[in-house]
Order: C-alpha cells, then sequence, then structure tokens
C-alpha cells in the first residue's frame, strides 16, 4: 500500500485538518506547525534512496510527517523513533499511525528531547530535527554524536522561513570541518548535513 492513492489521499486530509486548526490559534506554540507536504515527500524519498534502518525524528506533533518517515522505513525494512514532549500529540499521532498501519515500525518516545539525546547512545542514519528552535544549539552537542558517519544524514526543517531563530546553529554547524551542509529551498528550507568522509 506504500504511497498509494488512499494513503496520500488520508495524508492530504490531515494536513488540511492541520492547517484549519493552525488557522483558529493565536499563539505559537498551540499550533501543530506540521512540516509542508513537499518536504514530507523529499525526507520519504530520502530514506527509500538511502535505505534508511534507523530513522530518528525530534518533534512529532501530531504525527503527519513521522506517518511518511514510517511509510518510507517499512519499504527500507526501518524502525522509525520519534521523540515528542507533548503526550496529547503523541496520542493523536499514535491514532493516525494505527489508522494507516504504519505503527508497526515507530517508536513513540514522550519526553523532552534534550534528555532522550544526553540519554542516547544509538546512531542513526537518518535524523529529522523539527522543534523548537532555541534548544538547537544545545542538541546540537548531542545530535553530532548520532549521525552514522557512513552516509548518516541530519535534516533541519524550517532554516528559510525562520532564518533568523537557527542562525547561530547553523553557523556552529557549518564551523565544524566534519560535515558537510546545503541548504535546500524546499517547504520552509531544508538544511542538510553530512559527514565529509
Amino acid at each position: 500500500m506504500s504511497l498509494s492513492s488512499p494513503f496520500l489521499q488520508r495524508l492530504n486530509e490531515l494536513y488540511q485538518s492541520f492547517i484549519k486548526f493552525d488557522a483558529t490559534q493565536c499563539d505559537r506554540i498551540k499550533r501543530y506547525r506540521n512540516i509542508e507536504p513537499e518536504s514530507a515527500l523529499f525526507l520519504a524519498m530520502q530514506i527509500r534512496i538511502q535505505q534508511s534502518k534507523r530513522i530518528l525524528e525530534i518533534g512529532t506533533s501530531t504525527g503527519y510527517s513521522t506517518l511518511w518517515l514510517a511509510d518510507a522505513a517499512q519499504v527500507t525494512g526501518g524502525q522509525v523513533t520519534t521523540v515528542e514532549i507533548d503526550e496529547k500529540r503523541t496520542q493523536q499521532a499514535k491514532e493516525y499511525a494505527k489508522e494507516l498501519q504504519v505503527d508497526d515500525v515507530i517508536d513513540f518516545w514522550v519526553g523532552d528531547a534534550q534528555q532522550f539525546l544526553e540519554n542516547s547512545q544509538q546512531k542513526y542514519d537518518f535524523i529529522l530535527l523539527d522543534a523548537e528552535r532555541d534548544a538547537y544549539l544545545n542538541y546540537w552537542k548531542d545530535l553530532q554524536n548520532m549521525i552514522e558517519n557512513q552516509g548518516g544524514v541530519l535534516i533541519v526543517d524550517n532554516v528559510i522561513s525562520h532564518s533568523a531563530e537557527v542562525k547561530s546553529f547553523i553557523t556552529e554547524v557549518k564551523q565544524d570541518q566534519r560535515f558537510i551542509t546545503t541548504t535546500l529551498p524546499i517547504g520552509a528550507g531544508l538544511f542538510i548535513v553530512t559527514f565529509k568522509n
């Protein structure tokens, strides 16, 4: 059923409902702030191209991007670990994952991302960072050690739409000579990080 019309149709329905919800919220934190469909498609393609097995998402929200990642993970035989501090949103994401039959490849982790990163010893082939941007610099201390050095990639969302908020983070990453980076004008802007060798 992977990327079949019913799957894509349901994803589109969910995305439209999330957008409508966000439009009613004055408080940014209360919005779902899901990734754009074109970015989600790019991520799903990237997982397929890389044949990623160990996939990490920081910032589940209601699970829109998680569904895309999980669909790709079913193809590659991978597993998605997704981290979200809001238990209610995680519950929503779980329900959608079950509905779309991708819950078997998702490990939902509820709690503070900083705590997860500090305690994890795992290396990941693919990491999506789409959370509270003021925390990214602190996250980087641990994230850099979690990117698999044999073709692993870190992708950060919203780097064009919120460029001022991620400027210090991007500067820090670019100064690390172990990595090569680029920014793609897809969706709200994707910053891509991987080891040079």
